[in-house]
């Protein structure tokens, strides 16, 4: 086991998929936004990724501090952008929007865009809605959720194709996390 981990340390699952299908590749400028203790940054940077980590908690191993809805890169700074377990805390679907345009601002042309986050999809009857899109899941938690309809609505606002198809991953119908690829235009 430690094997596994000092060779790809504690990579997203989901996002090593994208790897092995060759979407992202060593040399690639890659954004993980909210990066948290870096899990995928050290793989990333390991395998000749130019990978840059922001996250606004001081506390994370981010090297650049700063919210979503607020990037401080230029336009098509990266070639990927990856946002994993953060669009589910926007406040409202106002904020969703705002940190989804934001992110797709700083992805180039021919950029993947990798999100994953908490989703309404399977567990529809179980969730209690609190405000908007913001609900109380079956774990007890309380989290922003999307559907297919919302995130396929938002991709085709963005011009974007949809790189694979939507896929969510349910946990026991505690909560489900959707998987969600674009790939932005040329």
């Amino acid at each position: 086991m430690s094997q596994l981990i000092e060779q790809f340390g504690h990579i997203d699952v989901y996002l090593f998929d994208q790897l092995l299908r060759g979407r992202i590749i060593p040399d690639m400028r890659v954004l993980d936004a909210g990066c948290g203790g870096g899990r995928n940054l050290v793989y990333l940077e390991r395998h000749g990724a130019r990978a840059v980590g922001l996250d606004r908690d001081p506390t994370s191993s981010a090297a650049v501090r700063g919210a979503l809805e607020a990037l401080p890169f230029p336009n098509a700074s990266f070639d990927c952008v990856i946002c994993n377990a953060v669009l589910h805390f926007a406040p409202d679907e106002a904020s969703f929007t705002a940190m989804v345009a934001e992110l797709w601002r700083a992805l180039a042309p021919g950029g993947i865009f990798f999100v994953r986050l908490a989703s309404a999809i399977g567990i529809e009857d179980s969730v209690r809605r609190l405000r908007g899109r913001w609900c109380k899941l079956p774990d007890g938690t309380e989290r922003f959720l999307v559907d297919e309809a919302l995130l396929l609505e938002t991709g085709e606002e963005l011009g974007a194709s949809l790189l694979d198809p939507i896929k969510t991953t349910n946990v026991q119908g505690l909560r489900c996390m959707t998987t969600w690829v674009l790939g932005k235009p040329e």
